[in-house]
């Protein structure tokens, strides 16, 4: 099992934190999924999440390809963590989600209860979609097994701040500072169903939207990103800026979410922070042309972009 990360090149006078690179959320083919993993080893990523959490019909990775980009992963000095399905729906997420947590070599991301159940006690990291605002669920979650959870996305600054301060001894967070932010998950294929496809049926349609599929408004207004079962935001989070000020307040590791553009210029630059090299700012690097957003840290809408006072 990986050991807890130690971030490079921490400037004296900026609070420790280290860099996460979250779970691959869209479809890919299996060439571009290694090239960016390969390049990924090379980065400032202290942390990386594999495994496939939004629909196991997606059969460019199996479990074996996943394995074998953690053992490059691994050598090349990160830690790997393997994610679990969000929604178990068949016998086949249940098979997915049994495969990835009866393995003891990496660390599991439990991104749902059954996931946390099948664990049985041992060491794992809870999801974002576990959704734990509060201290005592996570001293909860903490009892089960959980030595670190990832926050929602939807989760403001102040209530943050106070999951910081109530958390059990050991435990860290993670939250989510840079991508587009997964919102839902449904029983239904919205990719498939845009293109008049069955789920069951569906030709793989994610595989042309490497950024997911933007839907709008009946006036025109970027409102959501499709992207198979999950339902994600237009815009693209960037809270970069408040790195720091995350830090300070005891979040551990800072994710960034993988997309076909801007990942590893993001993690450039939040390791800039973290080495005192660049002072926190927005990134001003969005995925395909998508307004950015912070509404939800603010405690407003998610959708909105308020500047910093």
């Amino acid at each position: 099992m990986s050991e807890t990360f130690v971030p490079a090149q921490q400037a004296a006078n900026v609070p420790r934190f280290g860099i996460a690179l979250g779970p691959l959320l869209y479809y890919w083919p299996r060439e571009t999924v290694m090239q960016f993993y390969a390049a990924a080893a090379d980065s400032a990523v202290d942390r990386v999440y594999l495994g496939e959490t939004v629909c196991t019909r997606r059969h460019e990775l199996r479990h074996a390809h996943w394995l074998e980009i953690a053992t490059m992963l691994r050598e090349a000095g990160k830690e790997v963590v393997l994610s679990t399905p969000v929604l178990i729906e068949s016998d086949t997420d249940i098979a997915w989600m049994r495969r990835v947590c009866e393995q003891d070599d990496y660390l599991v991301e439990a991104n749902d209860l059954g996931a946390v159940r099948c664990m049985g006690g041992r060491p794992f990291v809870g999801g974002p979609h576990l959704n734990v605002y509060h201290a005592d669920t996570l001293a909860w979650l903490a009892g089960l097994g959980a030595r670190g959870c990832a926050v929602p996305v939807e989760m403001d600054g102040p209530t943050l701040c106070r999951l910081a301060a109530g958390r059990p001894r050991g435990v860290s967070l993670e939250a989510m500072v840079w991508g587009r932010m997964p919102l839902a998950f449904s029983a239904r294929c919205f990719t498939a169903r845009h293109h008049r496809l069955r789920k069951d049926s569906c030709e793989f349609r994610c595989l042309d939207y490497p950024d997911g599929l933007v839907a709008a408004t009946g006036e025109g207004q970027p409102f959501f990103t499709l992207n198979g079962v999950q339902t994600q935001s237009a815009t693209c989070l960037d809270l970069c800026g408040e790195a720091v000020s995350m830090a300070a307040m005891g979040v551990d590791m800072l994710r960034v979410s993988p997309h076909a553009s801007g990942t590893l210029d993001v993690v450039a630059t939040l390791a800039a922070i973290r080495a005192g090299e660049r002072p926190a700012a927005p990134t001003g690097i969005t995925p395909a042309g998508a307004q950015p957003c912070n509404g939800y840290w603010h405690g407003a809408a998610g959708i909105v972009w308020e500047e910093r006072t």
